[in-house]
């Protein structure tokens, strides 16, 4: 039965390298039906701020897997990446990116490298909600879920297992980011009860970058949150020989797209000199996850056969290694007369497909499980606002403040504590601008708003309502506020640092 599926050409080099890979595809001998569509620059141009028209988002809808090449996003002018409209709308919450070295046919310092980066794709700061809240303070809010966490998590230990991997690495940094990077960790280490047969370990995110530069054959899976992923998987790439080597997937529960890690690069299009390796990789991706995997071994030995052979484009020639330079066309050439041949040092694959049992399994497996949901206490908030005067003179003006449901526990400046002082002596230079209040119920808290003496005591939204108007009258300018949450009791936010 012939599949289809959808094909984007993209913008700069993402045409050369496109045909290229498709040439490799028909000659492989799978049944495959392409539907293309136009996306990217030419997109943007005509008004569509997505990079998309309506039209894509029916192939899309119809085939339900994209092969894409890279495109180029104008700067400014509201347009939105096309790669994060995609992943959000499609539901494509986990990006794979596996890196290997083609040592000792490509330069690389690292032999032995075979990682596979596991990055959650829908959330974290890439959510993309940004603010400017007064004259100097912008902000980016970092949204992180359990559901989130749980579905790329269990999928990175389904994948270990599947592909015959042995250990899976965490990176966080839950050292400092305690609630959101603190639930990533957590969640990470009650899934990992599940998989006894997989090590596991984890490392603080900016360490972790230090190893996976200077080690990275210590790495087997690693699964990360999004932008830590983005950044390591280009780490990893480069330390690899070159980033235009590796292939991406993004799988969601009823799509996926498949395409190359790097960016578009005008200013090498249509010289015939793009290495077009990245995007057959993913296309080889693709077909595995097609179940088409005898064409994607296919495909893989013959692309590995090729740079074995030292038939090298020239962002990976070298006169010690390579036996011929040539362009993008030639490249493709070489690749399809080895359809038939294995590589003799770097591994064949072996891709298998799935059996309809091992689908559902998977799919029960990932499925997330209900949870009771916590117990939700609202016990105060923390007012942001734009202060501009002596802080002196704010704080008499809220000592000042009469109210029978809140009292004042804190004030913080980029959560830098700044009342009350256990020294006076020790004050913090305070310049204005963004400033953090803390109310909090009266009576619930001790001496800190950590301490809870009271969780029975609650506050609702009529009483901050009162609150906030009093602070107009007073005209304080605040730009918004966070409610303060007790979790079946237990605090659910951080305290001020100094508090």
């Amino acid at each position: 039965m012939t599949k289809t599926i959808t094909v984007a050409f993209g913008d700069g080099i993402g045409p050369e390298i496109m045909d290229s890979t498709l040439e490799i595809i028909r000659s492989s001998g799978v049944d495959l039906k392409f539907n293309i569509i136009e996306v990217g620059k030419k997109i943007y141009e005509k008004g569509f701020n997505s990079g998309l028209m309506p039209s894509a988002w029916e192939s899309l809808n119809e085939t339900k897997v994209i092969l894409k090449a890279p495109i180029t996003t104008p700067q400014g002018g509201g347009y939105k990446s096309l790669n994060v409209t995609i992943r959000k709308k499609l539901g494509l919450y986990s990006n794979v990116r596996p890196v290997s070295s083609f040592h000792p046919f490509v330069s690389c310092n690292f032999p032995k490298m075979d990682v596979v980066i596991i990055r959650e794709n829908e959330e974290d700061l890439y959510a993309g909600i940004e603010h400017r809240q007064t004259d100097q303070t912008f902000q980016c809010l970092k949204l992180v879920t359990k559901k989130g966490c749980e579905k790329i998590i269990r999928y990175a230990f389904e994948y270990a297992i599947a592909n015959s991997r042995k250990k899976v690495t965490c990176f966080s940094k839950d050292n400092i980011m305690k609630m959101t990077d603190g639930l990533f960790h957590k969640t990470f280490d009650e899934i990992a009860k599940e998989y006894p047969q997989i090590q596991t370990d984890h490392y603080i995110i900016d360490i972790g970058c230090a190893r996976l530069a200077s080690k990275p054959e210590i790495f087997d899976v690693i699964v990360t949150m999004n932008l830590y992923g983005d950044i390591i998987s280009d780490i990893a790439a480069e330390i690899s020989g070159s980033v235009g080597l590796a292939g991406s997937a993004n799988i969601g529960d009823d799509y996926a797209m498949f395409e190359a890690i790097h960016g578009s690069a005008p200013d090498i299009a249509n010289q015939d000199i793009a290495n077009p390796t990245g995007l057959i990789q993913a296309s080889v991706m693709m077909l595995v996850h097609l179940n088409e995997s005898f064409f994607a071994n296919k495909i893989r030995n013959a692309l590995y056969k090729t740079i074995e052979d030292g038939i090298h484009t020239a962002d990976i020639f070298n006169p010690k290694t390579s036996l011929k330079k040539v362009g993008t066309k030639e490249f493709t050439q070489a690749v399809i007369k080895n359809l038939n041949n294995l590589p003799n040092q770097l591994p064949v694959a072996n891709f298998k497909n799935k059996t309809a049992e091992e689908s559902q399994n998977n799919q029960q497996k990932s499925a997330i499980k209900i949870q009771q949901k916590d117990k939700k206490s609202l016990i105060g908030i923390d007012l942001f606002i734009d202060w501009n005067k002596n802080f002196d003179e704010l704080l008499n003006l809220l000592k000042s403040l009469e109210s029978e449901k809140f009292e004042l526990k804190m004030i913080s400046a980029k959560g830098l504590l700044l009342f009350p002082l256990i020294d006076k002596n020790m004050m913090p230079n305070y310049d204005g601008d963004l400033t953090t209040l803390r109310f909090v119920g009266k009576g619930i808290c001790g001496k800190s708003s950590n301490e809870i003496l009271n969780p029975n005591i609650t506050i609702n939204h009529k009483d901050i309502t009162i609150l906030l108007n009093y602070l107009i009258e007073k005209n304080i300018d605040f730009v918004k506020y966070e409610g303060l949450y007790l979790f079946n009791d237990k605090v659910a936010f951080t305290s001020g640092q100094g508090e």
